[in-house]
């Protein structure tokens, strides 16, 4: 008899963790059945722990932009995992990784790195606050910006997935300052700067919300958040943990300020590419904004392993090789293959579907239209999304376990990659 490792390692694992991961949405409760238990990864693909390979378009959730294992960074990892793990204290790799991404990101002049993307967004927020000396915050229904008390209404990601609206745990108290509004939706948006006149910190979005699978901001939406913020002396945070450096090299505000002359937000908040896998995350804005941080300001924030040695090594490394001229360029391209071969096969199925994509982030739904925000998202047939993971997956080609989560194609995913993924695509909806 053949031994599912991935069905004994799940049993373990749910003896020791809750619900057997570390991260809910690993845990397949959305799709039903067993996750894969990964042993390995190179390139574009994974390994099982029962020896199956997968095509991945996960991609550590946006990260591996340059695929698993890339020559050049696992050398710099390498490197620097010869001077030490961890100091406690200022190092020069740090700074220049700082200045790397000042570089690209002209919004900010000053950074502050940290080690995950709930930790950036928590900060960002505290900033605001501290900058503005006001409390009460704006996010979207179907944005997701970490696990942070006060971000926890209405959220997208893993609490989407299990279908709640808030977490247990999180005081009245604490969110009674946090005001949810529909994305894309700006007549809701221009009442509550109304009904909250000068109470109003921030106002937090995703330019492209990838907790809703794939959901852009339009660029009249976009223009008067930042209108309403520069009139009522709030700031605008742009939540860029998935989006920077993924879908274009000066991440998704580079694109709208293509459609919006002169536009930038205040703050920037970023993570995953950054970091190139390891555990990397950061914040910044224009200077005034970023001297009201510890120790120059009021405004504390700490942590132990920001700006780690390994992990600023890896995202130096990844930094410099997804700067390369074009780069973008052709991700995006192959990105559109990938979207274009599936739909077409929807379309002979007659399987309702529709896709978006931007650099290597896409996103698709089983609608006749794309959805503008989480309502319309929330239409999507869950069943049959569900049908089409499986079989996806028993083909051997790893999308998000997931309705609400975007995908990642990566510089090292072949157009043989994406041909095999189309053509089992083909006969995933001839079974629909």
């Amino acid at each position: 008899m053949t031994i599912d490792k991935n069905a004994q390692l799940f049993e373990r694992a749910r003896q020791v963790i809750p619900g057997g991961v570390n991260s809910p949405v690993r845990a397949f409760n959305a799709v039903g059945g067993t996750p894969p238990f990964i042993a390995r990864a190179q390139g574009a693909y994974l390994w099982d722990a029962n020896g199956k390979q997968y095509v991945d378009y996960i991609g550590s959730w946006g990260p591996m932009i340059l695929g698993h294992g890339q020559a050049d960074v696992v050398q710099a990892v390498q490197a620097a995992l010869l001077d030490g793990f961890s100091f406690g204290a200022p190092t020069e790799r740090e700074v220049a990784l700082s200045e790397a991404i000042l570089k690209l990101i002209p919004s900010m002049d000053m950074v502050r790195l940290v080690s995950s993307g709930t930790e950036a967004g928590m900060s960002a927020i505290r900033l605001a606050r501290g900058y503005t000396g006001r409390n009460k915050l704006i996010k979207f229904n179907g944005c997701y910006h970490g696990h942070a008390d006060a971000l926890l209404v209405k959220a997208g990601s893993g609490l989407a997935t299990f279908g709640a609206s808030s977490s247990a745990g999180v005081p009245a108290e604490v969110v009674q300052d946090t005001v949810v509004l529909e994305y894309n939706d700006i007549a809701q948006l221009e009442e509550a700067f109304a009904k909250y006149e000068g109470q109003i910190a921030c106002v937090m979005m995703e330019p492209i919300a990838g907790n809703m699978n794939f959901v852009r901001a339009t660029p009249e939406f976009t223009l008067r958040i930042r209108q309403l913020c520069d009139a009522h002396g709030a700031l605008m945070i742009y939540d860029e943990v998935m989006t920077g450096f993924r879908v274009a090299l000066g991440g998704a505000q580079s694109i709208y300020a293509q459609q919006i002359p002169g536009f930038r937000p205040d703050i920037t908040v970023m993570g995953k590419v950054i970091g190139g896998g390891m555990p990397m995350a950061a914040f910044g804005a224009r200077r005034e904004i970023m001297e009201k941080l510890s120790p120059l300001g009021p405004v504390y924030q700490a942590g132990t392993l920001s700006g780690n040695p390994i992990a600023t090594a890896c995202g130096l490394k990844t930094l410099e090789l997804i700067s390369q001229p074009g780069f973008h360029d052709r991700l995006h391209a192959q990105t559109g293959k990938l979207m274009a071969g599936i739909k077409a096969e929807a379309d002979a199925a007659g399987v309702p579907f529709c896709v978006d994509h931007q650099g290597g982030l896409f996103g698709f739904f089983l609608l006749p239209e794309l959805p503008s925000n989480y309502d319309a998202v929330m239409k999507s047939d869950k069943p049959l999304f569900n049908k089409f993971f499986h079989g996806m997956l028993e083909r051997g080609h790893y999308f998000a376990p997931a309705l609400y989560e975007a995908g990642f194609v990566s510089s090292a995913h072949t157009d043989a990659d994406i041909a095999s993924t189309v053509e089992a695509a083909r006969e995933v909806f001839k079974t629909l």
